[in-house]
């Protein structure tokens, strides 16, 4: 009897820790380490990678935290912060495909020369709903939180820009392969550089100036290092950039189910509609921002101009689709697909 109220004792005690062990599984609390490039006064970091944390924190209950690294403050260069996420150096990274030029070549379809829309929001959920269709394999060595493209990018230089033939020689810092080899084919000379190194660039002479969208330009400094600002108006516009926001695989697959939920709630469409605000709401403040400074040039292409570097820079395009045979995808029908999102989501 004795030992048998003792097993009863021991089962009955094994029982009532039973839901305390279950509540404290359940309530797991993990915190990710998201890396990027850009300071922390950025807007992408302020009003797209800041909010989205919160909700995600939020949701949860404050059980899953993301901590936010801005600046490469936890080690390596841009062009390292894809496999950063791929190899579990961080958890997460916000970063460019075009910063490993050649590597990602599908999602290029979105930085060709006058494919993309002038505003973000279409680019965003275009290129997310294309992602879904056409890059998983591309980038399967992560796990793609979100994948999204830019508004249209400006011409900022030491001289103005107001027709083809101001961009002879002209040293231009491009953030993708597609955006120099249009630039190339303007006449430009591109040169290819992460966003950080613009501001020493410049000052050094190295370049005579850069290609980003308006929201960028605070963040380096852009308005303080030049003074002419080129922008190519109308659908479509010159180019978009791509952006993936990449966790490391094995990190989101050990997570608990209920705190995966939580996240999976909080990526695709959901966060491409939050990253392109950035973009369509701080762009246009910015510019007013430099519009009023005595000493900066705003200058826009007139219709007649840019339908020169629309014919100037189709060949690109060509180059692109013939070359797209011999890496094993048709390049063709992706942009036909590419086209006919952005036009879905632009109306």
């Amino acid at each position: 009897m004795t030992i048998q109220r003792r097993h009863l004792a021991r089962l009955g005690a094994g029982l009532l820790a039973a839901p305390a062990l279950i509540r404290s599984a359940s309530a797991q609390e993990l915190t990710l380490r998201l890396h990027h490039f850009l300071p922390p006064v950025a807007n992408v970091h302020r009003h797209f990678l800041m909010p989205w944390a919160q909700k995600v924190a939020a949701e949860s209950n404050n059980r899953l935290r993301i901590q936010i690294f801005p600046s490469m403050q936890l080690g390596g260069a841009p062009p390292q912060l894809f496999d950063q996420a791929r190899d579990g150096v961080v958890d997460i990274v916000w970063t460019l495909p075009g910063n490993t030029p050649g590597r990602f070549p599908r999602i290029e379809v979105f930085e060709l020369p006058f494919i993309a829309h002038p505003q973000a929001a279409p680019n965003a959920k275009a290129c997310w709903e294309f992602f879904e269709s056409h890059l998983r394999q591309e980038f399967s060595d992560v796990h793609t939180i979100v994948a999204w493209a830019h508004d249209g990018g400006v011409i900022h230089a030491n001289r103005p820009v107001t027709k083809l033939e101001d961009l002879r020689g002209l040293k231009l810092r491009f953030p993708t392969r597609q955006a120099g080899e249009a630039l190339r084919a303007l006449g430009a000379a591109p040169i290819g550089l992460p966003i950080p190194q613009v501001p020493e660039a410049l000052s050094q002479r190295v370049i005579d100036g850069a290609v980003v969208p308006w929201e960028v330009v605070p963040s380096i400094r852009l308005q303080e290092l030049v003074t002419n600002h080129t922008e190519i108006l109308g659908n479509p516009t010159f180019y978009s950039a791509t952006f993936v926001l990449a966790m490391n695989k094995a990190k989101y697959e050990a997570m608990p189910a209920d705190l995966r939920t939580v996240l999976d709630a909080n990526s695709g469409m959901v966060a491409a509609e939050m990253a392109a605000k950035p973009w369509d709401e701080q762009g246009p403040v910015v510019r007013a921002t430099v519009e009023r400074r005595r000493q900066n040039t705003i200058v826009q292409l007139s219709a007649e101009e840019k339908q020169r570097w629309v014919e100037a820079t189709k060949p690109v395009i060509d180059s692109w689709v013939a070359a797209s045979a011999e890496r094993g995808f048709d390049g063709a029908a992706l942009l036909a697909d590419a086209r006919r999102l952005i036009a879905k989501h632009s109306t």
